[in-house]
Parts: C-alpha cells; sequence; structure tokens
C-alpha cells in the first residue's frame, strides 16, 4: 500500500495561494472521526501517488506522525493548467463497508483469433469490506469470439460474497464484434461528425 504524507491545512490561508506554492488540499472525513480533517499534501507526492492509485485506491494518510489506512474518494483536476486542485480520502473502519469502484482494464485483445473487443463499461461501482476492496479487475478477453459478451455477472468480482455489486449484474463489460462492423460504425461516427 502506498503512503501520501499529508499536513492539516491551515484555513485562512486560501486554497489558490496553497495551490500556488505547490500544494493541493483536501479533507480527511469518516464515520468515526468527529469531523473531517482539512488537508494539505506537496504536489510532487499526491502526482506520484495517482500514477499508480486512481479513485478507488487505497493509501495510508500519514498526517503528523498519525496514520489512517484511507480510500481515495474524489479527485479534481484542473484541466486547464493539468495539475489535481483537490483529494479527497475516507478513513476506513475495519468493520464498516465503504462505496467503491474498480476499474475494468481488458488484456490479450490483441490474442483474439477474430473480431473487435468494444468495451461498453470502464467501472464497476459496489461495496465492500476494507480487507475486500478491489481496486482493479483485469479481464483475459483472447478466448472469445466474435458476437460473445461478458457481462457484469460473468467477473470474479461479481462471485465474491464480500462485495456487494452496486452496477447492474446484467450490464455489458465487453463485446466482440466483427471487424467490418467496426468499421463501418467507424466510418458512419466519422460521417456524422463531418455534417456536424
Amino acid at each position: 500500500m502506498n503512503t501520501l504524507k499529508a499536513e492539516k491545512r491551515d484555513m485562512t490561508i486560501k486554497a489558490k495561494k496553497l495551490r500556488r506554492e505547490g500544494f493541493v488540499t483536501g479533507n480527511l472525513f469518516g464515520r468515526e472521526m468527529a469531523e473531517s480533517i482539512p488537508l494539505k499534501m506537496e504536489k510532487g507526492a499526491v502526482e506520484r501517488l495517482l500514477k499508480e492509485e486512481g479513485k478507488g485506491g487505497r493509501v495510508r494518510l500519514d498526517l503528523e506522525g498519525q496514520s489512517y489506512d484511507a480510500l481515495i474518494k474524489e479527485v479534481d483536476y484542473n484541466a486547464m493548467k493539468g495539475w489535481v486542485d483537490e483529494i479527497d480520502f475516507q478513513a476506513l473502519v475495519s468493520t464498516e463497508k465503504v462505496h467503491s469502484s474498480a476499474e475494468i482494464h481488458l488484456i490479450n485483445a490483441d490474442k483474439l483469433a477474430a473480431g473487435v473487443p468494444q468495451q461498453m463499461l470502464h467501472e464497476v461501482e459496489f461495496r465492500a469490506l476494507p480487507a475486500a476492496l478491489v481496486e482493479k479487475i483485469e479481464l483475459d478477453i483472447k478466448d472469445l469470439k466474435v458476437g460473445d459478451t461478458v457481462r457484469v455477472k460473468d467477473l470474479a468480482i461479481a462471485r465474491d460474497k464480500d462485495v456487494d455489486l452496486s452496477t447492474d449484474p446484467e450490464t455489458t463489460v465487453v463485446t466482440v464484434t466483427e471487424v467490418r462492423a467496426a468499421a463501418a460504425a467507424e466510418a458512419a461516427d466519422v460521417a456524422e461528425k463531418a455534417e456536424e
């Protein structure tokens, strides 16, 4: 588990000023905490963390000598400046189920005998105890054939008794289509965009 150093933020200093000084602001909250704790973290440390962990990832938060097992709940990117403005964390309680999401990564797509994979769903929402949290789901699609469809209920996470799915189990994750159909759909998309 990655560790991120954080400091308690002085609320008399504006977030804009802190960001100019190279900090990312945020909050730590949790069921067993009397109130949320405003945070500031070094921008470089946050960027390094986000290369490995995304929303729903677990992290050990080192807050001025106190350690919290936490979940990354929200990440606010500043698209204009290309950096993170704010990041919020939920302190985990081992006996409390938390809402999270896991990214779906297709693997071995290049080994498909025929067809083109069309990924319809990129993340699965669920509730689980901290010990059962999943950050990413790797779906091996090398054995799929044209016309095959994988739904959420077919994923390993759906069979985990410690996980309560929030995403509908019937939702399509990926379907394999003929190359012709995919090319025709792409051509139609291009034509549609050209008309706009």
